[in-house]
């Protein structure tokens, strides 16, 4: 029986498990990012509200062992998980929520990979401006030998051309993973606004926003957490590295949308070109922010710019900055930040956008 199939068989099996009364418990599953930005988690039992749902501020701090996910020492290794945000469980169903969790020292600091806190004080104190954020995020479907899945032993699938946006078998794969990604954030309430197939053989992408300050990399954390968990029922491996495949290849990035109050109304187009400019001197610090491995996607070919230089342009996927027609059109709207890597935090990205254009706090 091939490995999909028994993995499916064990799910109809699972389900009848999940079906069964919880005795006025919920199952509530802690989810953080690591040393390395991948997602962990742990589930613990809470009794069921009544009359309320939860939120952060009604959960308990937990912990867990940081020196098995390179965030602590081995001689103090406790780290913190504060909740921070609350989404229902789309693989137990209700009443059971899946929490975002913030990581914390002992000594009351943030982690040292804990980059939504700043984020958040970023976000609050220009909130004002009412900033939106939409994030693309590509990535790759691997197999257990770390090919992407469905491409030929030892070779090579047809070149570019077929799979973007494609309809159909030998253009396509494991569209049944992201309709299932697709409906587990929507049940969530994570404002995904789409999914495509890219133009790599074995890529996709999904969009999530617009979301309104640290919103957007606590949706997208969540959103990235499901595609890994239901990637794990599938028996399929995520990979978000930039450049899976070196070549005349299309990378993976995670092209971040971006607007303010100001950008958005008559005479928004001001505003915008005022913030590309504030943009450019900080083009080495964004970089820095965007994610491992960046240089080898942003070479200025496969629809990226140079990662050696800032450069901006009306509907054109080689630059730094895309501004779509439609926007320079209409004389406002948003702007496309074409650089961030797939592998990117969402929070780095967000925080580097608004403090590069609006000054640190």
């Amino acid at each position: 029986m091939a490995n999909r199939e028994i993995l499916s068989s064990r799910t109809e099996t699972l389900n009848k498990y999940l079906k069964l009364d919880q005795k006025g418990k919920i199952m509530a599953e802690y989810v953080w990012i690591d040393s390395i930005g991948e997602t962990r988690s742990k589930s613990r039992t809470l009794p069921e509200l009544k009359d309320k749902e939860y939120t952060p501020e009604d959960l308990p701090v937990w912990n867990f062992d940081g020196s098995s996910t390179g965030q602590a020492p081995g001689h103090d290794s406790d780290v913190y998980l504060r909740p921070c945000a609350v989404y229902p469980d789309p693989f137990r169903g209700s009443p059971n929520i899946i929490v975002l969790a913030e990581c914390w020292n002992a000594d009351g600091t943030p982690n040292k990979y804990n980059y939504r806190h700043e984020c958040a004080k970023v976000m609050e104190a220009n909130a004002s401006l009412e900033p939106w954020f939409g994030l693309e995020q590509e990535y790759t479907f691997l197999d257990h030998d770390e090919r992407p899945y469905g491409w030929p032993v030892g070779g090579f699938p047809a070149p570019q051309g077929p799979y973007y946006c494609g309809v159909g078998s030998g253009k396509v794969v494991l569209r049944d993973v992201v309709e299932a990604h697709y409906k587990a954030c929507l049940y969530a309430g994570v404002n995904i606004s789409g999914t495509n197939a890219e133009v790599l053989s074995s890529q996709w992408e999904f969009q999530v926003g617009p979301c309104v300050g640290i919103e957007m990399g606590d949706q997208l954390w969540i959103a990235r957490f499901f595609l890994a968990r239901i990637a794990e029922d599938f028996g399929v491996k995520i990979s978000l590295h930039p450049k899976p495949i070196k070549g005349a290849w299309n990378g993976s990035g995670l092209h971040s949308n971006f607007s303010t109050k100001q950008m958005r109304e008559e005479g928004g187009m001001k505003y915008i070109e005022e913030a590309l400019k504030a943009l450019e001197p900080h083009h080495s610090e964004c970089i820095k922010e965007y994610g491992e491995d960046n240089d080898l996607r942003l070479t200025g070919d496969c629809e990226t710019g140079s990662i050696e230089k800032f450069s901006w342009g009306v509907a054109n996927r080689g630059t730094s900055i895309r501004v779509p027609r439609e926007t320079a059109a209409r004389g406002c709207g948003y702007f496309e930040d074409r650089r961030p890597a797939s592998n990117a935090d969402p929070y780095r990205v967000t925080k580097i956008l608004m403090t590069s254009i609006f000054g640190k706090i």
